[in-house]
């Protein structure tokens, strides 16, 4: 049997399951604030993993993903411990805001004070008191306002290869080897030796169904490739592909963008991607792709400046079976196409 937990001076038993609120600071209005921590704590000992949602509190899609685990029936004979905090960054929540009250940006100020600014704070908070009982995270992300993510899997590989693995397990169509940022909760997790993904799907204070499926289900992959859970069968067939880099095509001139490709398209060098001309339809311009890829990100506002980033291209390669992957994944996850059932009715966008 593996010992209690403590967190924030609340001992959690082996075999139990506990909500604690971690205090925050107040709001002006003197008003208290918690962050809410559900912990699912094993009776035999296994990995620590660490499941975090809206760190940029606009970013929603994972708190509806950790609701669903919350209730999922695999948690029941858990080994290891669990923990979920679906809202990390409250203040924002509350305000339907990426940021913080004091305009920072909470994943740029890890690993934190407790002497700083309210971003540093809360950071700190995270650092000190939840994750150095974690031996794993995974950070779930969307896109900013008005810009979509095809569901996809963050991390630095380094030639780690069970990061990699880790990376695979969770079964998004795509992982982009990126650079670790500073400031970053992700950053801040390596730096302490710890296993860290980052999933980004959908956008913005916007559902996305599809998103959220394979959310939930990618966690529960994770849980069963750690050994925490029972072995977990993929539903559908799809190969999480690799991207090893990946380049945003910007606006050549600010007006009225028109798109010609969908979210996880496929494109070649030379493809049209939008047009974009003057309210009036004059001094139209095409946006050709500079990079053969699969569209993986883009923008939803048609109103554009020049230079400002409209689709976001993953270079594969071999980019053919990267976008047969995209394509069986979407199969897999569309509630018309999906045909395991479920418990929770599809949400509608």
């Amino acid at each position: 049997m593996q010992p209690p937990l403590n967190i924030g001076g609340i001992e959690i038993q082996p075999g139990t399951r506990k909500l604690i609120q971690l205090p925050l600071p107040e709001f002006y209005t003197y008003a208290p604030t918690t962050m809410p921590i559900h912990v699912v704590h094993g009776r035999n000992p296994g990995a620590r993993l660490l499941v975090t949602s809206a760190v940029h509190g606009d970013e929603i899609n994972g708190v509806e993903i950790i609701r669903r685990l919350l209730g999922h029936k695999s948690l029941e004979r858990i080994k290891g411990t669990l923990l979920l905090i679906p809202v990390v960054n409250v203040f924002g929540f509350v305000g339907q805001s990426r940021y913080l009250p004091d305009r920072r940006d909470l994943n740029r100020s890890f690993p934190g004070s407790p002497k700083g600014s309210m971003a540093s704070r809360l950071a700190h908070v995270i650092m000190s008191e939840v994750l150095p009982h974690c031996t794993h995270v995974v950070d779930l992300h969307t896109g900013a306002i008005n810009r979509e993510n095809l569901p996809q899997i963050r991390t630095t590989l380094n030639g780690n290869q069970e990061l990699e693995e880790l990376a695979k397990a969770f079964n998004a169509p795509v992982v982009l080897d990126a650079n670790l940022r500073d400031g970053t909760f992700r950053d801040a997790a390596h730096r302490k030796g710890i296993q860290a993904l980052v999933y980004e799907a959908g956008e913005a204070l916007r559902f996305d169904e599809v998103s959220i499926r394979a959310g939930a289900a990618g966690v529960l992959n994770i849980l069963s490739h750690l050994g925490m859970t029972r072995k977990r069968v993929h539903r559908k067939e799809h190969h999480p592909l690799i991207a090893k880099s990946s380049q945003w095509v910007r606006a050549p001139q600010s007006g009225v963008a028109r798109s010609l490709v969908a979210l996880g398209a496929k494109v070649s060098v030379g493809d049209d991607l939008a047009y974009i001309s003057d309210p009036s339809g004059d001094h139209e311009e095409v946006i050709k792709s500079a990079v053969a890829g699969i569209v993986i990100g883009r923008t939803r506002l048609p109103l554009v400046h020049e230079g400002e980033a409209i689709f976001h291209i993953a270079k594969f390669s071999q980019t053919s079976k990267a976008a047969e992957s995209v394509e069986n994944f979407q199969d897999a996850f569309d509630p018309e196409t999906d045909t395991t059932e479920s418990e929770e009715p599809p949400l509608i966008g």
